[in-house]
């Protein structure tokens, strides 16, 4: 089985910045997508960034220019740095991993999801 654990997350005035962390861990064979959701009270999860292992990346457009989506391949680990964090911001961000992975002797793919870590921006 693969986990995703996150790490990173707090309270932070309106300007200030966070570094989200997401480490994917168990008999992990390869990882194509990673991507960061949030997801804020009675709100829908929403797609915030994501990247392919190539390095490709996409963006939801309310936080283009201020977020950035990186990932270490050899780590297993995905980043999301937030810059210019606005009260708007605040939710649950969650991370996510399109995982293929052995077990047995057969190889398998997962949709894992991390346990979230919140983000809390005050104004």
């Amino acid at each position: 089985q693969v986990q995703l654990v996150e790490s990173g997350g707090g309270l932070v005035q309106a300007g200030g910045s966070l570094r989200l962390s997401c480490a994917a861990s168990g008999s992990i064979f390869s990882i194509n997508v990673m991507g960061w959701y949030r997801q804020a009270p009675g709100k829908e999860r929403e797609l915030v960034a994501g990247i392919t292992s190539g390095g490709s990346t996409n963006y939801a457009d309310s936080v283009k220019g201020r977020f950035t989506i990186s990932r270490d391949n050899a780590k297993n680990t995905v980043y999301l740095q937030m810059n210019n964090l606005r009260p708007e911001d605040t939710a649950v961000y969650l991370c996510n991993a399109d995982v293929r992975y052995y077990s047995g002797g057969y190889y398998f793919t997962s949709n894992p999801w991390g346990q979230g870590t919140q983000v809390t921006v005050s104004s």
